[in-house]
């Protein structure tokens, strides 16, 4: 039987309790001005490692021996050969063999706790990437639209691996540093050279020195940070706007725009590097002096007989080495500076209270499908004009509502609210009899479905982009649906079928192929309500007669709004609304409304 070693492994993310993390990230969490602000957050995100960080210090520490032992064996040596000592042989054979033996037992030692260092910092990683993703998905709306996507794609991957890194940081070098130090002062006391220990101590100061120069990289950190995140959100569109880009022969434009981006990023990115220089060559040179003021001083102690000539070499070792830590430390600045920006840039998200409010409020087990909007007025965020001003429409379970009118009109607010994506400021939607703000939307959007005006896939095959959500279709139920969304034709059609690879966003099927795979894809889940935005506004005839069908198909005991222009589309709807600066002006049936000879049979007569 094959034996099956015991590893570390990740730990992930979602099978811990995400929201309690949160919240207790939002109560750890300091502006990084404050003192001691970052150390309190990292050792607040190392929390539930502690046990794997003890481990790595403890081989982290042995791994050092060999290091600080090596000064003292080659002291050793030299003293016993320059005294003259009656056992120097023994003394330099002992010294070799332990030095041998530290030797061969660094390498087990060193990667057994690299090993569990990289864990670690990759755990907590995994973690913050979940936290965001987790804390994106319990947002509303309003947040996502506000944050640009590509701001949001750099916090849950540049800012949550700058963290990481710099928690293997802080464990690495925070440990050389302790052991180091500790090692230095006990050789130093054992041997009675207090003096040494004096000069060490008055090196302290240069310290406080070079700490002064971190407020100039500090600054320079952030702005870079700032500008990356900007010049990432820019790039994603600039590679959404290619086909518009191409269509309207601007690319020397967009090459002009951008080239001015990258060039204010790369200024940005000059100025934090050329910073680090500056700090890093000064670090240098004071430590350099600092190592030939420490070689001076042994050297005077050695010559008034004060230490053993061989000690010059452990101490000015010791001294180099503790120098080379703090050094190395400095040197890392950068990393502990950007550490504390990416923990602040992830609290952006963390600490947002933009939050859908779910909880304590009524899960809907069943919905039969009545929508009332009784005198709903709205207005968007900072926004003072109303786009919605006293609307009230009746719908009735398994009805389908067609809603017409101009640009701005307010017929996609609707569809917002409807959604849930937003609440009426004053006024109420009720749903089954019920305000919308005491559902818990979660519960109610189970039993929603939408096919937005441009559909939206992902790369992945053409059954993996219908069953989205619903993982767990019969192949029978699966084909039912093909033949309900018109879209056998398309798949037989397909190289591999259904298993046929979609390419980003589905660039390489039509625009009517893919809008029938979103309405697969809705039809999918059995929704009670669902809605068509705009669903056949740019496709050619053919297409759209397809998708009409497949609309009818899904539409059929379920209550059903569709906001169209098209009267191809909207003539079989059960009622029709006209919605003119926030307001339903009229509401009827096509007949109806073609009769009365008002605003619908203008439009209308605008359409044939």
């Amino acid at each position: 039987m094959k034996t099956v070693k015991n590893k570390p492994e990740f730990k992930n993310p979602f099978d811990e309790n995400i929201s309690d993390f949160e919240e207790e990230f939002l109560k750890k969490h300091k502006q990084s001005t404050q003192k001691g602000s970052f150390f309190k957050n990292i050792f607040f995100l190392c929390k539930g490692h502690y046990k794997d960080i003890v481990i790595v210090v403890i081989f982290c520490t042995l791994q050092l021996s060999v290091l600080l032992f090596l000064p003292i064996a080659t002291a050793n040596i030299i003293n016993a050969i320059v005294d003259n000592t009656a056992n120097k042989l023994n003394i330099i054979l002992t010294n070799t063999a332990i030095a041998v033996f530290l030797l061969i037992i660094n390498y087990p030692l060193q990667m057994t706790y690299q090993k569990r260092l990289v864990i670690v910092a990759r755990s907590i990683e995994a973690k913050l990437r979940g936290s965001i993703i987790r804390k994106l998905q319990h947002l509303n709306i309003a947040f996502s639209k506000k944050m640009p996507s590509g701001k949001i794609q750099s916090k849950i991957m540049r800012d949550a691996e700058s963290v990481a890194g710099t928690i293997r940081y802080v464990i690495r070098h925070g440990t050389h540093i302790v052991v180091n130090l500790t090692t230095i002062i006990v050789v130093i006391l054992v041997k009675g050279c207090w003096q040494l220990l004096v000069f060490f101590t008055l090196c302290i100061p240069v310290l406080f020195i070079i700490s002064k120069l971190r407020r100039a990289i500090r600054e320079k950190n952030r702005a870079y940070r700032v500008e990356m995140e900007k010049t990432t959100s820019k790039v994603v569109d600039m590679v959404d706007l290619i086909p518009v880009t191409k269509a309207h022969s601007v690319e020397n434009f967009e090459i002009e725009r951008m080239s001015k981006l990258m060039s204010d990023t790369s200024k940005a990115g000059f100025e934090i590097d050329y910073a680090n220089s500056r700090f890093n060559t000064s670090v240098w040179l004071i430590i350099q002096c600092l190592n030939v003021g420490c070689l001076l001083f042994v050297v005077y102690m050695a010559f008034n007989g004060d230490i053993k000539i061989g000690d010059i070499t452990l101490y000015q070792s010791y001294f180099s080495r503790l120098l080379d830590s703090v050094n190395t430390v400095l040197n890392f600045l950068p990393t502990i500076i950007a550490g504390a920006e990416a923990i602040n840039s992830i609290a952006e998200i963390l600490k947002s209270d933009q939050i859908e409010e779910n909880y304590s409020k009524k899960v809907l087990t069943k919905l039969n499908g009545d929508f009332e909007f009784d005198n709903v007025e709205f207005s968007y965020e900072n926004e003072g004009k109303k786009i919605l001003n006293g609307l009230s429409i009746k719908v009735n379970a398994g009805e389908t509502i067609a809603l017409v009118g101009e640009s701005g009109a307010g017929k996609s607010t609707v569809i917002n609210l409807v959604t849930g994506f937003y609440f009426a400021n004053s006024g109420a939607l009720m749903i089954d009899g019920q305000d919308i703000k005491d559902i818990d939307l979660r519960s109610y959007r189970k039993h929603l479905a939408v096919v937005p005006q441009n559909s939206i896939l992902f790369s992945g095959t053409v059954r993996e982009n219908i069953t989205y959500g619903s993982p767990k279709i019969s192949e029978d139920f699966l084909d039912e649906i093909i033949e309900l969304s018109c879209l056998r034709e398309v798949i037989d059609n397909l190289p591999d079928g259904l298993e046929t690879f979609v390419g980003e966003r589905g660039y390489n099927l039509s625009g009517g192929q893919r809008q029938r795979i979103s309405i697969a894809r809705a039809l999918i889940r059995n929704p009670k309500v669902i809605i068509f935005d705009e669903a056949t506004s740019s496709l050619d005839t053919v297409s759209e007669k397809h998708i009409q069908t497949a609309i009818e198909n899904l539409s059929k005991n379920r209550t059903t709004f569709i906001v169209a222009h098209r009267l191809s589309t909207i003539k079989n709807a059960d009622k029709i609304a006209v919605i003119e600066k926030g307001r339903c002006i009229e509401f009827g049936t096509y007949d109806e409304l073609v009769a009365k000879k008002g605003a619908f049979y203008k439009f209308r007569e605008l359409q044939i």
